[in-house]
């Protein structure tokens, strides 16, 4: 794994967190991409347009004409967790100075806001493990971005440590819940964690107003199938937005295979058990999740999702970009192609020529790197080649 590279010595961006938060400007123009190669098979696109077009309008948009604006920064790629569908117990861990510091961090999302990225997810590995995350939060919410949200397994997300988030910036918070039942949990997450404390926190974040709170499922067949209802009742229940999504090869251990899928179809129906459900269809063309109401009573806010990436894909309105804990830009999940960021951020000649200079070269980076995104995931594709990154070191 290139988790265990040998990493280059540190060298420290200097840009302090609020001056990075403060340091972009601009008015920036939303218009809606449009492409029609929904669930395409994966390929590499041109690597830049003639004359580097892509890049005069200062916006992140790729070759098939999407727009991107959402962007998943991974802060960690460590986790306390071992989830089945995620990661082996025998994964190490990326060296601290291979991870970008927080200035850098900070500076990769300045970057990308200048550029039209309006909502970030804070992602990992477990982010809530980073020791600086509400210096974070808040200097990434001065951004003044549209919506700032995270992903979490719960674990360590007290009611005060949210407090702590929300006060810093934080709107939103989507939890991983793979099981209700304390056994299927312990096999699903290979965590000394119990179930009790998530869905505890979960509650926690509901009376917080961290809404809309997600609560995201990974169903794999033979494993946790037979969760689905009793989560749909808990969503019921509590009132947040239960989502199932479907098994994609992103395993560190490599062990995917489609008879491990439970498709969308299936999902459904066992999380009709719970309660009749009503198509709300996507909130945006670029969401992720097709979304259903209760028929009938329910507590406010409860709802049921299903992310379908491998037999209802959506690629082809994605407006999706990642940034991993090291560095790296990945236009897509399944990107087999990355381009160095950290680097970039650190050179010490880029860095030389001044900060706008320097901000100005790394958005240029990452507007190439956007122009490369490949057409669709292609996971059904005849010859489909799974990343040699598994889903924690890229980042959810």
């Amino acid at each position: 794994m290139n988790e265990r590279a040998a990493a280059a010595p540190r060298r420290v961006v200097s840009l302090p967190l609020i001056e990075a938060a403060s340091a972009h400007s601009g008015t920036r123009r939303r218009t809606t991409g449009r492409s029609d190669a929904i669930g395409a098979p994966a390929h590499e696109p041109p690597t830049h347009s003639p004359g580097h077009r892509h890049r005069d309008d200062r916006r992140l948009i790729d070759s098939h004409g999407r727009i991107i604006t959402d962007l998943r920064l991974s802060i960690t790629d460590r986790c306390n967790f071992r989830c089945v569908y995620c990661m082996e117990p025998e994964v190490r861990f990326a060296p601290a100075t291979a991870l970008l510091t927080p200035d850098e961090l900070v500076l990769a999302a300045t970057a990308c806001v200048a550029l039209g990225i309006d909502r970030i997810r804070l992602t990992g590995g477990e982010p809530t493990l980073h020791p600086d995350l509400p210096r974070l939060i808040e200097s990434i919410a001065a951004l003044g971005i549209r919506d700032l949200s995270i992903t979490t397994n719960g674990s360590l997300a007290s009611r005060n440590s949210m407090r702590r988030w929300m006060d810093a910036g934080l709107r939103r918070i989507t939890f991983s819940l793979d099981a209700v039942h304390a056994d299927a949990f312990t096999r699903m997450t290979r965590s000394p964690t119990p179930v009790e404390a998530v869905i505890d926190a979960i509650e926690a974040a509901i009376e917080l107003g961290l809404a809309p709170v997600k609560v995201n499922a990974v169903i794999l067949r033979g494993r946790n199938e037979d969760q689905v209802a009793p989560l749909a009742s808990l969503a019921r229940r509590l009132g947040f937005e239960m989502r199932y999504i479907e098994y994609m090869p992103l395993d560190s251990g490599r062990h995917w295979t489609p008879e491990h899928l439970v498709p969308a179809e299936e999902i459904l129906a066992l999380a009709a058990q719970a309660g009749e459900l009503v198509p709300l269809g996507r909130d945006a063309r670029s969401s992720t999740s097709e979304s259903f109401r209760f028929a009938g009573a329910a507590a406010p806010g409860a709802r049921i999702g299903v992310i379908a990436p491998v037999t209802r894909p959506f690629c082809g309105a994605c407006s999706r970009l990642r940034i991993t804990a090291d560095g790296k830009v990945r236009p897509c999940l399944f990107s087999l192609r990355e381009f160095d960021l950290r680097d970039a951020l650190r050179d010490p000649s880029l860095r030389a020529a001044g900060a706008s200079t320097h901000r100005r070269m790394i958005e240029d980076l990452i507007l190439d790197a956007v122009w490369t995104k490949q057409a669709g995931h292609g996971i059904t594709a005849e010859g489909f080649r799974q990343p040699a990154r598994p889903m924690s070191s890229i980042g959810g």
